[in-house]
């Protein structure tokens, strides 16, 4: 089902993500200032935004007939261009990407689940699935799951079809096996990890095609089962 109260007529059919939607991008990235911004903001609600929208709209039905339960949302998924500069050396006002995050139905963008990530700039586009910064509790419940359901989850992460299309599971590790768990665990390996994802990078010209919606939603497809695994762990 479409989510409520969404106008899905209001954006217009995909037909690949504009060239100058990334010129605008590049262009930003050298006057990443409020007042240059305010003057050519009209170029980012028509070139970026309503693109970017007119995406996240036609990747609605796909991700309806392989994870209904995730909020697909033109308006909700898509991160804001403006970025919080309130703790970081870098005051620059404006993200030079655009970017949604694709969550559980009644869930935040941000960390509180596992999910789905796309990513456009210039140079690059990014697909990406699983949990990037899990809190203390959430690590914990993954861990466990992992003990007490290790073939299930590494059926997932060997899966031909995953390890093809983003390689391997990513995700920054302790030196040591935590604490609780033995130091010779069998799923030492993974127990270790403090993140759980995967990513793909893209040449930025595949965006600009119409074939990139079919794209993007075959390669979430295939990291569903992971994102699911995650999900489970952390209900």
């Amino acid at each position: 089902m479409r989510p409520e109260g969404i106008d899905f007529e209001m954006y217009p059919p995909f037909e690949g993500f504009p060239k100058k939607g990334l010129t605008f991008l590049r262009q930003l990235k050298k006057n990443n200032k409020r007042e240059w911004f305010e003057q050519h903001k009209g170029g980012y609600e028509t070139m970026v935004k309503l693109p970017m929208q007119s995406l996240i709209a036609a990747l609605q039905p796909h991700f309806h007939s392989f994870a209904p339960e995730f909020d697909v949302n033109p308006k909700r998924s898509m991160f804001r261009i403006h970025r919080d500069v309130r703790f970081s050396k870098d005051k620059s006002p404006y993200k030079t990407h655009v970017a949604a995050h694709f969550v559980l139905r009644g869930k935040p963008k941000g960390v509180e689940g596992s999910g789905y990530y796309l990513h456009i700039e210039p140079g690059e586009v990014f697909l990406g699935a699983g949990i990037y910064m899990p809190d203390g509790e959430q690590l914990k419940a993954i861990r466990k799951a992992l003990a007490e359901h290790p073939d299930e989850f590494l059926a997932i992460i060997s899966n031909p079809a995953l390890k093809r299309t983003f390689g391997k599971l990513e995700g920054d590790r302790l030196q040591r096996v935590p604490v609780g768990y033995e130091p010779d665990h069998p799923m030492g390996e993974w127990l270790r990890l403090k993140q759980f994802f995967v990513g793909k990078s893209l040449a930025a010209e595949k965006c600009h095609s119409p074939r990139f919606v079919a794209e993007a939603a075959k390669a979430f497809e295939i990291a569903t089962p992971l994102v699911r695994f995650l999900n489970e762990a952390m209900k």
